[in-house]
């Protein structure tokens, strides 16, 4: 549910915040105090359109922000969910959810699951007809949810399978020359006989043969320091600590040590030595090795990165060559795998549309039980089930809430419906059948009351009552039989400072609850009128 809203430059209002509670939040007060813009800007926060016109004058950006507690979710921390819209007098558009950006599809998709706008002319998701048939699956609850449930993984299955058989390389041409350019791609690999590690090995040759001169002279002449000063100098030292080493243990350690340094010294020069050795290369060789590395180069720019890349480049050109030289095999048995799928798919779809059937009548009969409740005695709702041509997420089943609104007319789509007050209450009666199996839990009314009055004006207010047992609801009134059914009543006025209109809200207490009530059904808060008013808020 929503428990805070803040707005920032809508309209008249400055910068609003709205605590809202559980069950039935009442909103009522002045014309043109903003209460419209109130559930407007519910509606831009839920990914509605928005006008620049609708940024405060003289303000360059209007601000969005509502916290919703929904401890279920995923994404929720520590239960709320901070939602946020930001939108310039420059286009800039600026949607997040707890911080994250995202775009304004991303969150219509997302809040279309937290609130379900209804107004004069709007009523969101009832008016999505591809959202019907989950109506009707929450309404029928766990006797079709199991077996919806064993259809999908079906469904998953012949998706997939379906995708492998679309991928099977066209016509015979097609394959022809797919295969040719696969052969060819593996036969240019496999020619090469690349082994891991070898282009590190020529690359450091190659390095090498490119430094070759410079690399020669200073090997040959850290050669001959070491053969002719460094070993000699230490072979004599050598010989004069020999000479002296009888005179005491300190010399004899030393005449060991740097007999030791002799040896390692001349097998550092060997290693020199045969240094030099290595760095000779012929121009053939050189050539060689640069064909070969420039043939590796090719390779990774066409297949891989490296040579382990390269070779599971190769491993999967060999697969895929098998797969396509056995096609027809590999469909065929994908072909049968499917035929199978289709036969345990329909037996489930079958059952489903059995199901729904049974129970759209028995929604359809009670929607129309509320609709004579709301004084609507000539219409008729129906629950239309056809039947698809392809397999679906919800089997091969489409349904679509009808109404005939008088006697005598066809039935038509709810979107088509002219009257604003008659979709409304549609909708309202809809709502009150679904109240225990609709998953949206934040309900918005937009003044649904317009044109009704007496009988239907109480019957509205008992089923938005209804409904708010389940859900919270917020709605705006002008009726006092409906304001009188609130469980937080607010009311909503502007003031005017510095030749500047702003809105206000305040939570209203029992006393001045029973005065607002009072003053929307007698415009005058009388003596009479708060008598009146107290017998409304008993009875509600």
């Amino acid at each position: 549910m929503i428990t805070t809203l803040h707005i920032k430059n809508i309209g008249i209002i400055d910068d609003l915040t709205i605590d809202f509670n559980e069950g039935f939040n009442v909103l009522t007060g002045e014309t043109g105090a903003g209460k419209t813009l109130i559930v407007g800007s519910l509606g831009i926060i839920a990914g509605g359109r928005f006008s620049k016109e609708m940024i405060r004058n003289g303000e360059t950006y209007s601000f969005i922000e509502a916290n919703i507690f929904c401890p279920e979710s995923d994404i929720a921390i520590d239960g709320n969910i901070i939602i946020s819209r930001e939108i310039h007098t420059n286009g800039r558009n600026s949607c997040k959810i707890n911080g994250r950006l995202v775009t304004v599809n991303e969150l219509k998709e997302f809040m279309s699951k937290i609130i379900d706008i209804h107004g004069q002319r709007d009523s969101h998701n009832l008016l999505d007809s591809s959202k019907h048939i989950n109506y009707l699956d929450e309404f029928i609850g766990d006797e079709i949810k199991n077996i919806k449930s064993d259809y999908m993984n079906l469904y998953l299955k012949y998706n997939e399978i379906v995708n492998k058989l679309a991928q099977n390389y066209g016509d015979d041409t097609e394959r022809e020359r797919k295969l040719d350019l696969l052969r060819y791609q593996l036969n240019e690999i496999e020619r090469a006989n690349l082994k891991i590690g070898e282009d590190e090995e020529l690359q450091e040759k190659h390095n090498i043969m490119k430094n070759s001169e410079r690399l020669q002279e200073n090997i040959k002449n850290v050669d001959a320091n070491l053969n002719m000063q460094v070993i000699e100098g230490v072979s004599e030292c050598i010989k004069c600590l020999e000479k002296i080493q009888d005179c005491g243990s300190v010399y004899e350690e030393k005449l060991s040590e740097i007999k030791n340094i002799y040896y390692e010294i001349q097998e550092i020069s060997r290693d020199i030595s045969n240094m030099q050795e290595n760095i000779c290369f012929d121009e053939y060789e050189r050539d060689n090795v640069e064909r070969r590395l420039d043939e590796i180069f090719s390779l990774k720019r066409k297949y891989g990165n490296n040579i382990d890349e390269i070779i599971k480049y190769k491993e999967n050109l060999e697969r895929e060559i098998e797969e396509i030289e056995n096609l027809e095999e590999i469909n065929n048995n994908l072909q049968i795998k499917k035929k199978e799928l289709e036969k345990q798919m329909n037996i489930l779809c079958d059952n489903m549309s059995q199901i729904r059937s049974q129970y759209g009548i028995k929604l359809s009969q009670k929607i129309n039980k509320e609709l004579k409740d709301l004084e609507m005695n000539n219409a008729k709702f129906d629950i239309k089930i056809s039947k698809l041509n392809c397999f679906n997420q919800n089997g091969l089943n489409k349904v679509e809430f009808m109404i005939c609104t008088n006697i005598g007319e066809e039935e038509k789509e709810l979107i088509k419906i002219a009257s604003g007050g008659e979709m409304s209450r549609l909708m309202l009666a809809i709502k009150t059948v679904l109240a225990d199996s609709d998953s949206v839990p934040t309900l918005i009314f937009d003044e649904i009351d317009t044109g009704i009055s007496g009988k239907v004006a109480k019957s509205v207010a008992d089923k938005m009552k209804i409904i708010s047992k389940k859900h919270q609801v917020i709605c705006v009134t002008h009726l006092a039989s409906i304001a009188a059914k609130g469980d937080y009543n607010y009311y909503i006025n502007k003031n005017v400072n510095e030749n500047k209109t702003t809105t206000n809200i305040r939570l209203l207490n029992e006393e001045e609850t029973i005065a607002e009530i009072a003053r929307i059904a007698n415009g005058d808060i009388t003596e009479i009128a708060i008598a009146n008013a107290k017998e409304l808020r008993k009875a509600g």
